[in-house]
């Protein structure tokens, strides 16, 4: 496993001494209680957002997915990412950046295997590489900004477990 600092989603696991139900019950509880943090429970899947006057682009939610162990034990899978929307976008740009990386080096091959002028396709491949990079600075800024919202939806989500 890949240590949280290069890992653009952080992730961590627990195992509970309650049932899935009960804790999906002390969320439901406790989203009608307080309104520091936007609480949804569908199934055994919770998301835990900050509110939405204090979100920004690279915000945190939190979503946990319960499963079952024993019928008094659960396994909590939890996994720190942006607004879904953001994280689309990202690898969409991160697949496009990486298609159009290969179509690139097949006309690179190709045009080499003809004899003929290969310095637009390499000039293109370097461009492209360090658009990726810029592309996994910007994931790691982003991170880096929602680190502290990370730490309150992580000790909110403590604080209702224990």
């Amino acid at each position: 496993m890949l240590p949280n600092e290069i890992v653009l989603r952080p992730r961590f696991q627990m195992e509970l001494e309650h049932s899935c139900s009960q804790i999906v019950k002390r969320f439901a509880e406790v989203k009608k209680t307080q309104n520091k943090f936007n609480v949804s429970c569908v199934d055994d899947h919770i998301f835990i957002k900050l509110p939405n006057k204090e979100q920004h682009f690279w915000s945190p939610q939190l979503h946990l997915e319960l499963s079952e162990i024993t019928e008094h034990k659960c396994s909590v899978h939890g996994f720190f990412g942006p607004n879904p929307t953001v994280w689309t976008m990202f690898m969409f740009f991160h697949v496009a950046v990486g298609i159009l990386f290969m179509v690139d080096l097949t006309w690179m091959y190709t045009r080499y295997n003809l004899d003929n002028s290969i310095g637009l396709q390499i000039g293109i491949a370097i461009i492209l590489v360090i658009l990726w990079v810029l592309l996994y600075i910007a994931g790691r800024i982003g991170k880096k900004k929602g680190k502290p919202g990370m730490r309150e939806l992580y000790d909110f989500m403590l604080e209702i477990i224990n």
